[in-house]
């Protein structure tokens, strides 16, 4: 008989919206896989959050596969199931350049950091998601990644999250058999070490569209691109 208990990993969830992520799963019922690139940053906010339910320190790359597997095996020593997977982690190098003065360099570690590394994440997870009631992954994009939304002024940055949104629907497509539900969303512009101080958002705020997928989106909504619980253009 498969556990009543409910599985998330959150990457990048030390911090910002990530961590707002984790607290409100947790406040909705979820054991939490909180996965940090650095574990003393990492063990500082499982401090913080494990008064509001049961919370495990993962040691996360997301752009190295052998820190991917490392994860995966410990996530294996807790559960043989994951029921949400949120690809929240993420970087924004673009602080003085534009798309005519952009290294290929930065480009391609937004590329990589941004969009590479969820694809390679939920590939990496998909035996655990497969075995959950209703699996669902997704991707913390930004309005940036639309289409009317790129910015010369964060080439890197909207690429990459473009690039996000266009695996978001390539990975819905082809997990559909597996009933593994993904989906794209936009937190909006949330005061986070990202967003800086003079973002309108809290990052609860910013995190309430991920809750509500996790919680209570279904499969008629895989594939789609949402802000403030509502469906947008990609």
């Amino acid at each position: 008989m498969r556990s009543q208990l409910k599985y998330a990993l959150v990457t990048g969830g030390n911090r910002g919206i990530g961590f707002a992520i984790c607290k409100g799963l947790l406040e909705a019922g979820f054991n939490i896989f909180l996965a940090a690139r650095l574990l003393d940053k990492g063990k500082a906010a499982m401090d913080k959050l494990s008064a509001h339910g049961s919370v495990h320190l993962i040691e996360l790359d997301v752009t190295d596969d052998g820190s991917i597997q490392q994860a995966i095996e410990q996530v294996c020593k807790q559960t043989n199931t994951l029921d949400v997977l949120v690809n929240n982690a993420g970087i924004y190098p673009d602080e003085e350049a534009n798309i005519l003065t952009v290294s290929r360099e930065r480009l391609t570690k937004a590329l990589d950091t941004n969009a590479l590394s969820p694809i390679g994440i939920t590939q990496a997870f998909i035996p655990l998601l497969e075995k959950a009631e209703y699996p669902k992954v997704i991707n913390i994009s930004s309005g940036n990644g639309q289409l009317d939304g790129i910015s010369t002024s964060a080439p890197s940055y909207s690429l990459s999250k473009l690039a996000l949104n266009g695996a978001t629907i390539l990975l819905a497509n082809a997990l559909q058999s597996k009933n593994i539900s993904v989906y794209a969303m936009c937190p909006g512009w949330v005061k986070t070490d990202m967003g800086g101080p003079s973002a309108p958002l809290s990052p609860e705020e910013g995190a309430d569209t991920a809750i509500w997928l996790a919680t209570e989106a279904g499969r008629t909504e895989n594939g789609k691109f949402f802000r403030d619980r509502t469906e947008q253009s990609y």
